[in-house]
């Protein structure tokens, strides 16, 4: 205990709400706070994180479309934000089913919200079920320590059917201004980069490189093969750098999605289970085996 408080939300705080007006009317909220990183969990999709800001300064991407409850085109619906799980039926574009599968867009039961002097726990489920079908239990453990530049997401997949399932998992992890600027550079151990369309190849050599808005501009998009299991956004004009890392062992494929459209400048950092289009693979479960996945958002200043 801290003599010199009485009030732990002087410290840190962990508050539940649902949303009332406007687009976001009727989302559930759970709204983090661990004194130096604030992180907003958004109930109603997955308990994906909305925005993530350090010390008070957003990092994270958010669309034009801003957040919503609604089940509309996912092009006038993609929110971006900090995390946007996708999976478990698809990634990507894949005929016959939704843009980056349906989880998303799966409410979350709530077991646990928690702020206290061990730090901030949120603890929710998540299934993904068919009649005559798969039955796949996602357990997420959101969590963060007071005072730390860190939050860490952990899953465990559970198949509870009595027969093999096929799965897919991809981290949508998207940066947005002022984290991502002009300047800015993209730091990873690139072993190989594989461009996704005609576009990128002919802009691979600024791969690490984010350049200023311009309008109209193409999107590229990389399956890489890193060397470690971790990117970085390192930004020398506000002195940040946002660091991914992942398990590497269970998220074998990384992608990087760069979008420098002026309006839509954002950048995707994409640990996942298998790359996107004719690459495209599902990973099986068998009955009643788990699989773990880990994913930590780290932000840290500079060295002066």
């Amino acid at each position: 205990m801290n003599e010199k408080i009485s009030n732990f939300r002087q410290s840190a705080s962990l508050c539940r709400y649902t949303v009332t007006e406007g687009g976001e009317k009727g989302l559930d909220i759970i709204d983090c706070d661990n004194g130096k990183l604030r992180f907003l969990l958004n109930v109603s999709k997955a308990c994906d994180m909305m925005q993530l800001y350090h010390k008070g300064q957003n990092v994270s991407f958010v669309s034009k479309n801003g957040f919503t409850k609604r089940e509309i085109p996912f092009l006038k619906r993609f929110e971006g934000g900090m995390l946007y799980t996708c999976g478990l039926d698809s990634v990507g574009g894949r005929e016959g089913f939704p843009l980056h599968g349906s989880l998303h867009n799966t409410p979350a039961q709530i077991l646990r919200a928690e702020c206290g002097e061990e730090g901030i726990v949120v603890e929710a489920l998540l299934r993904d079920t068919a009649l005559f079908g798969k039955n796949l239990v996602l357990k997420r453990r959101i969590a963060a320590g007071i005072g730390a530049d860190s939050v860490t997401v952990r899953d465990t997949l559970v198949n509870e059917a009595f027969c093999e399932s096929e799965y897919c998992l991809l981290y949508h992890i998207n940066v947005g201004y002022p984290m991502l600027d002009e300047g800015a550079k993209i730091v990873a151990d690139v072993k190989k980069c594989t461009p996704r369309t005609p576009w990128s190849q002919k802009n691979a050599d600024a791969l690490c490189d984010v350049g200023a808005p311009v309008p109209n501009a193409e999107e590229t998009c990389y399956f890489l093969t890193l060397g470690t299991p971790c990117a970085s956004v390192v930004n020398e004009k506000i002195g940040k750098k946002l660091t991914v890392s992942y398990s590497g062992e269970t998220l074998p494929r990384f992608i990087e999605w760069k979008s420098e459209v002026s309006g839509d400048y954002a950048v995707g950092l994409e640990p996942a289970t298998t790359e996107l289009d004719d690459r495209f693979a599902y990973c099986t479960l068998a009955p009643g085996a788990s699989v773990d996945f880990c994913i930590n958002i780290a932000v840290n200043e500079l060295p002066v």
